[in-house]
């Protein structure tokens, strides 16, 4: 593993359809969808994905949305061998029920930690690759996670929003 890797692949985990777009579990895709925006970039659909260019500086990134669900979200590792992006150069945006709301972390390689997306992933490639953790919290009573991360965020929209900016800001420096 190679800290100083050069980033060429944002992934923003999340689940397809209007329905999941403002849930905890799908702030991978809402922070790829700003970040995409700010660039002027566009979506294209391959496959399984989705994805989008931008130059960050000098940089040329690849953003990809999966469009297989969380639980097979691994399944865009072929499209990124194929563009010869290996797991070190790869940094995924996901929901992180073990960091309170409002708290983020990049941090190399790692557990699942009980994330469906993650362990998708992990399976296809290992898990030496890079992570933004969005801090979403957890409920108070286990047998309600998948209920709590497929809901909307209950802090005010201008606080997520805020976050996500927060976010992006740590991506482009971590790029750079």
């Amino acid at each position: 593993m190679e800290e100083h890797k050069l980033i060429k692949a944002v992934v923003g985990l999340g689940n397809p359809g209007p329905q999941f777009r403002h849930n905890r579990h799908n702030i991978g895709f809402q922070v790829l969808d700003i970040l995409a925006n700010s660039y002027g970039a566009e979506w294209h659909s391959k496959e399984k994905l989705e994805y989008a260019d931008i130059h960050i500086g000098d940089h040329p990134i690849i953003l990809i949305k999966p469009q297989t669900f969380m639980n097979s979200s691994g399944e865009i590792m072929s499209f990124l061998r194929k563009k010869g992006i290996d797991p070190e150069s790869i940094l995924v945006v996901h929901d992180e029920m073990e960091k309170p709301f409002g708290k983020l972390a990049i941090r190399l390689g790692g557990s699942h930690r009980g994330h469906n997306g993650l362990r998708s992933l992990i399976g296809f490639c290992g898990g030496d690759f890079w992570r933004l953790r969005f801090g979403v919290g957890r409920p108070e009573d286990k047998s309600h996670v998948s209920q709590y991360v497929l809901s909307n965020f209950d802090e005010p929209q201008e606080e997520v929003t805020k976050l996500i900016e927060q976010a992006i800001e740590m991506i482009e420096t971590k790029v750079r």
